[in-house]
């Protein structure tokens, strides 16, 4: 197999943090990189889906051997909310920071904040699909804190540590990361 992989996403925060995780083990572009100018849509009820649809479209419009990853914040107080559909919590052009107030607001007056991020990453090696999967078990905040990282990250402690996602470099961000956790599965798969 060839060390290149196309990594299905628009989004550069997720292509720089792939990237470091993977330290030059495999050579990953982005959509951009490979000439790709498409947003595939994320229709489904479960990561797994949306990842799958991802790597499977890219799969077949390249031939190549790519992955995609499909994450989402789910909040136990809200019954698993906003889970799949994280990115667009607030609406479907919603911006990071509108996607934290709506969550605060739902979470206002609630004590429980036990929260877990879930990545799944599909692989297309070959036409076929391999899943890989990584958790990060943490609280949210009542404010967000630091100016760091994308998404929720300022709302998010992850468990074993005091600080925000956000106020965190990437290198501490990799030791609790759910995507650094399934990264690494698919790694260890494609080193097998």
């Amino acid at each position: 197999m060839t060390n290149q992989l196309v990594f299905a996403t628009n989004n550069p925060n997720k292509v720089a943090e792939i990237k470091k995780v993977l330290g030059g083990q495999f050579d990953v572009i982005s959509l951009t990189e490979a000439g790709i100018d498409i947003d595939i849509p994320e229709p489904y009820e479960t990561l797994e889906e949306n990842a799958r649809t991802k790597s499977k479209t890219i799969f077949e419009l390249t031939g190549k051997d790519c992955f995609s990853e499909d994450t989402g914040l789910f909040v136990d107080a809200l019954n698993g909310a906003p889970g799949v559909k994280s990115a667009r919590y607030a609406g479907e052009q919603a911006t990071n920071h509108q996607n934290i107030q709506k969550l605060l607001e739902q979470l206002n007056g609630i004590e429980m904040r036990t929260a877990r991020f879930r990545t799944v990453i599909s692989l297309m090696q070959n036409g076929i699909e391999y899943q890989f999967e990584g958790i990060c078990e943490g609280i949210i905040l009542f404010a967000p804190v630091g100016e760091k990282g994308f998404g929720y990250d300022a709302i998010f402690i992850p468990e074993g540590s005091s600080r925000s996602f956000a106020q965190m470099e990437t290198e501490e961000k990799n030791l609790y990361s759910h995507r650094k956790k399934a990264v690494k599965k698919l790694i260890d798969f494609l080193s097998s």
